[in-house]
């Protein structure tokens, strides 16, 4: 899955452990959640973290919601849930793997 590079130019906070935002796994690094989006460190400063793909979760019978048990992420417009190092998001149907 690709990502588009997007420098969130004005980003003075340094994510961390104890920073007060959501730590999301994701792949080899950890996003941060931030008022409604994504955060990762890269090269010295913090990018955007949006897929710039679709990729559907195949066989995924599990229903994420309130009480699932996952930690859910405000991520623009709708929630992701955090599973096995990846967010899922309700998607026509289906679930996407971010």
């Amino acid at each position: 899955m690709s990502t588009l590079h997007q420098e969130h130019a004005t980003h003075e906070h340094a994510h961390g452990p104890a920073c007060g935002h959501t730590a999301v796994p994701h792949g080899d690094h950890t996003d941060y959640a931030h008022d409604g989006h994504l955060h990762r460190e890269h090269s010295g400063h913090w990018d955007e973290c949006e897929s710039a793909d679709h990729r559907a979760h195949g066989a995924h019978a599990h229903e994420h919601g309130q009480d699932c048990g996952h930690t859910a992420v405000r991520h623009g417009d709708h929630l992701d849930y955090v599973h096995d190092g990846h967010r899922h998001a309700a998607h026509d149907g289906h679930w996407d793997d971010h």
